[in-house]
């Protein structure tokens, strides 16, 4: 039971998301509960409280905060990750999106591809360094990783 139940975006002080990042928002969020891989380690000795997790993903003071409970409430973990490491590849998601979609109204289909392999291609890239920035806290699969660097683009840029 190493997996995520649910989870909850802190979005209170941001604005509101486009339609195209509100849409990218509860695809990862479907897609993340429906199949996902999250493991506890063990700390000083101890084990992790067992899963399934409910997970609560918010920026606090410039730092990414993973606030995660047992499915009673009980907390499990907490860590706050910076979000220096994601500043870049964050930024460059959300222009090649950016182009994505304005591809997708106005290119031929082989434009269109070339834009989202690359998009695919940056996206890859935001799941490595969160599966870097991760490591000793917990344990994510590559498809979880990348359905939760989505959620961090949307609370790092604000929506």
């Amino acid at each position: 039971m190493s997996r995520i139940s649910h989870i909850e975006l802190d979005d209170r002080n941001l604005p509101p998301p486009t339609a195209e990042i509100e849409q990218e928002r509860k695809v990862a969020i479907f897609d993340l509960i429906e199949d996902n891989s999250f493991v506890l380690p063990e700390k000083e000795g101890r084990r992790a409280p067992d899963g399934p997790y409910h997970l609560s993903l918010s920026i606090r003071e410039k730092r990414l905060v993973f606030d995660i409970q047992t499915e009673t409430g009980a907390p499990a973990a907490e860590f706050h990750l910076s979000l220096s490491p994601f500043r870049q590849v964050v930024k460059d998601y959300y222009q090649i999106c950016e182009s994505y979609f304005n591809a997708v109204k106005n290119l031929p289909p082989s434009q269109i591809e070339t834009i989202d392999m690359a998009r695919r291609g940056i996206h890859n890239e935001g799941s490595r360094v969160l599966q870097e920035r991760l490591d000793g806290k917990a344990e994510v699969d590559t498809d979880t990783a990348r359905r939760l660097f989505t959620l961090i683009c949307v609370l790092h840029f604000g929506g």
